[in-house]
């Protein structure tokens, strides 16, 4: 009996490179994500309680890692301490004017918090102080400190947009301070916790400390800045991974089958990544299907993970055509018919993989895609065969920065003996451009500032000269 191809007379509009109508961003099937937000909150001095109830399982560790880092600890304990002067500003003036009374003696300051910051250098109980010296001192650490922090944040987000919550420009200016007390009083419950932090409120009763989502954000509209990546903030449901865990589980054998010219290695990695590592481990290979003019960063995937990798690069006969999907869909029914591999999770946002899978009726499929390179109709097709299918545009992306750190200093060395009489920020963003990685201004300028600006002419140990690329 025949089995019919549903959507093969179609095969035409399955691909159009459209997003679909009537399918809103706002129906992806993704999380909230909480890896900015939880270093935030510990940093401006959310309560313990809290920090373990919100921030558990995944998150219990990072907090854990922060409550051990010394710079991070300085910053909460100095906000606690600005933060409970500002809640009882008068009252402790008072104590301080009439019963010569200090911060380490009344007792809704955390004195072992104190203590710890003594140990650590800082003089923050200091003699003779009102409550006006001592809310200009606990800025002025802040000030001091708060750099130290910019290596518990990624590269792609804009530290100097999360400098200023904790930083209140100009403190010690007649007026600036007595402006933000009135303002913390007049807007405290918009501020997270009734913690102060310096920003403007909008009027809106919400936690801008709820997820990475709400914080970006804010933070950025504060600045009159979109932050335009939202797989920075997202990460698929559990029932997408659950689903991807399950259909390993069914199978007798499954590999992984990644047409590379139509699939984003960074966002490929980030699905990796995402995953749980003993599950998707069950995995017995990752066959990556690439062409010489597809970018670089499929030759450093199988660097980071562990997962046995076979990387087949298919020759051209012409330029004009390739043959990665005519050779990806002999190498599949190679490892059906051949090896007895029954199942394949099948990435590419191109047509041709729906007449492998309707070629192969007793194997099993999974598929992921791209959005923007998908059309419903294709996926109407996948439903009405029970195909599950999920987007790799709904993994979390922030942990690919690895992968595409290595993959642009590798093409930085490269590049290297072919430097001179080239303008540094044109080469950086040929680099972007070489290796595919969506970036904005910012991230590239990072990328220029930290490694591009600082190479050296060195000699090596055979007494050549060499351009050291600093990693």
């Amino acid at each position: 009996m025949s089995k019919e191809v549903v959507g093969f007379s179609n095969i035409g509009e399955l691909f159009d490179g459209e997003f679909p109508d009537g399918e809103e961003i706002s129906q992806l099937k993704t999380v909230n994500k909480y890896d900015v937000v939880s270093v935030i909150s510990y940093m401006i001095g959310v309560d313990d309680s809290y920090l373990d109830s919100k921030f558990s399982d995944e998150y219990a560790n990072k907090i854990n890692e922060l409550r051990k880092n010394q710079e991070a600890s300085i910053i909460r304990y100095l906000c606690k301490l600005r933060t409970t002067l500002m809640l009882n500003f008068k009252k402790t003036d008072d104590e301080m004017r009439y019963n010569l009374a200090n911060i380490d003696r009344l007792d809704y300051f955390n004195h072992d918090e104190i203590k710890k910051l003594q140990s650590w250098g800082l003089q923050v109980v200091q003699p003779n102080y009102r409550s006006d010296k001592y809310i200009d001192l606990f800025n002025k650490l802040i000030y001091e400190r708060i750099d130290a922090c910019k290596a518990l944040f990624p590269d792609w987000l804009k530290f100097e947009y999360i400098k200023d919550i904790f930083v209140v420009p100009q403190y010690n200016k007649p007026g600036v301070m007595k402006a933000e007390f009135a303002k913390f009083q007049e807007h405290i419950q918009e501020y997270p916790f009734q913690i102060y932090i310096y920003w403007e409120p909008d009027g809106e009763a919400k936690n801008i400390i709820n997820s990475d989502g709400i914080f970006l954000n804010t933070i950025y509209s504060q600045h009159d800045d979109y932050f335009h990546d939202s797989s920075k903030f997202h990460d698929a449901t559990d029932f997408t991974k659950e689903s991807i865990y399950d259909f390993i589980s069914r199978s007798k054998r499954t590999i992984i089958v990644v047409d590379c010219e139509n699939s984003d290695v960074y966002k490929w990695y980030g699905v990796l990544k995402n995953l749980n590592q003993d599950e998707i481990e069950k995995v017995e290979r990752i066959i990556l299907y690439d062409d010489y003019h597809t970018y670089c960063g499929w030759d450093w995937l199988e660097k980071f993970i562990n997962i046995a990798v076979k990387h087949v690069e298919v020759e051209r006969v012409t330029d004009r055509k390739s043959l990665v999907d005519i050779k990806m869909t002999a190498g599949v029914c190679e490892a059906h018919y051949n090896e007895n591999i029954d199942s394949f999770i099948l990435c590419s946002s191109d047509s041709d993989f729906w007449g492998l899978i309707s070629s192969l009726p007793r194997a099993n499929f999974l598929v992921m895609y791209e959005y923007t390179k998908c059309g419903q109709a294709i996926k109407d097709a996948l439903q009405s065969r029970n195909i599950y299918h999920c987007s790799m545009d709904d993994f979390y992306t922030g942990n690919s920065e690895e992968l595409k750190k290595k993959v642009l200093l590798n093409e930085l060395k490269n590049e290297a003996s072919n430097i001179i009489g080239q303008n540094g920020k044109e080469l950086t963003k040929s680099l972007y451009e070489r290796t595919k990685i969506t970036a904005t201004n910012n991230e590239m300028e990072l990328f220029y500032n930290k490694y591009v600006k600082i190479m050296r002419l060195k000699i090596d140990d055979k007494g050549m000269f060499v351009i050291e690329v600093n990693e």
